[in-house]
């Protein structure tokens, strides 16, 4: 009889022994998965800053040429964000902890494949106009909708686009329902790196000093909400959107079916990358025919990337990534603005200078004559 019992036992624990192999327990990475995970990772965070970067300053061209007066963070506004993103991050830590996390991730699954499908519209535009086929002949059409009567009338909707981006729209609605049934990692990087560049070109800092108080004011935010607590990797662990990117360290044994992967926030990305965008601009105001502080900018910020991964790798432990690479994109602009006597040139750009300072100096200009 105790034959029997132990042969069950043992039997017992060979079957849960299988299942947990099976089920949650993942093999560790091999030093090689790791160096390719973390090595794609640094490279899509670096490519939608770059790109991001000088599309920002051809929408900054298009913008002025236009005469359109955007929207700019205040010095306010920018002191605000770190406590408003703060409230917004507990406030999903506290929505995972109460309801089911797997309808909570079913509505942001829907609502990013929306903004999925346009960012990587807007991405891919130009590229697949220029694959599609001459027997597709490129339509113009406008989209016009206005409220009220002919003399006093509103517009609503007021947008152009032709065949070629119907044709866009239909090749990024194909991969976005690919993300929505599959939850595919390279749907979600695909994703992913168009909210990045998206979001470097089209987000402007006016100027450096917003800029400053912005990553500074996050430095503290990252610190906090990664090391003081575990809500930060709580929340992006359960967080089932294309708002970070992933490369899964077991790639070369598993293929595309791995599922054990290493992960960049997107905010680690854009935040020190419209600041970076921001200094290429300023780069083409001072028309030296060289961008100088975008590059060294841009090498900090990989430098910063890879002391991020290199502590998290030597600790074991996740690591608030602007804690590196804040000092690395502000030290090394402002450092070499004193080097190179721009400090002051690089306080007083504006992307978009505000009416009062033309009248400051026309104030100047007429005491000097009296």
């Amino acid at each position: 009889m105790a034959d029997v019992v132990k042969e069950a036992v043992s039997q017992l624990q060979e079957n849960l022994t299988e299942n947990t192999n099976n089920g949650t327990s993942r093999p560790p990475a091999t030093p090689e998965g790791m160096a390719v995970a973390y090595g794609s990772l640094v490279i899509m965070a670096l490519l939608p800053i770059f790109f991001g970067s000088f599309r920002s300053v051809r929408h900054h061209k298009e913008q002025k040429e236009s005469g359109e007066k955007p929207e700019t963070m205040s010095h306010k506004d920018a002191a605000m964000f770190p406590l408003i993103a703060s409230v917004a991050l507990f406030g999903l830590y506290i929505f995972f902890q109460i309801f089911s996390k797997e309808y909570i991730n079913l509505l942001l699954t829907g609502y990013f494949f929306f903004l999925g499908v346009l960012a990587l519209c807007h991405l891919l535009s130009p590229v697949i106009s220029s694959l599609v086929p001459a027997a597709i002949p490129n339509i113009p059409f406008h989209l016009h909708f206005t409220r009220g009567g002919p003399e006093a009338s509103e517009d609503i909707i007021n947008y152009q686009f032709s065949s070629h981006d119907v044709v866009c729209l239909i090749f990024c609605s194909i991969i976005g329902a690919w993300y929505l049934i599959k939850k595919h990692w390279v749907a979600n990087n695909l994703f992913g790196i168009a909210f990045a560049i998206n979001g470097v070109e089209l987000l402007h800092l006016n100027n450096v000093v917003t800029g400053c108080i912005l990553l500074c004011g996050l430095f503290i935010y990252d610190i906090f909400w990664v090391f003081g607590t575990n809500v930060m990797v709580t929340v992006a662990k359960s967080f089932e959107a294309p708002i970070k990117l992933v490369f899964p360290q077991d790639f070369l044994e598993q293929g595309l079916a791995a599922n054990n992967f290493a992960m960049l926030g997107l905010g680690d990305i854009v935040v020190p990358g419209i600041f970076i965008a921001l200094l290429l601009r300023f780069d083409n105001s001072l028309k030296r025919n060289s961008n100088t502080y975008f590059y060294a900018t841009f090498v900090a910020y990989f430098l910063g990337l890879m002391a991020t991964i290199c502590v998290m790798h030597i600790f074991k432990h996740a690591q608030p990534a602007l804690l590196y690479l804040v000092p690395a994109c502000l030290g090394t602009p402002l450092s070499l603005a004193l080097v190179k006597g721009d400090i002051k040139a690089m306080f007083q750009y504006e992307d978009h200078p505000s009416e009062k300072q033309p009248e400051a100096a026309e104030d100047k200009t007429s005491k000097k004559e009296k």
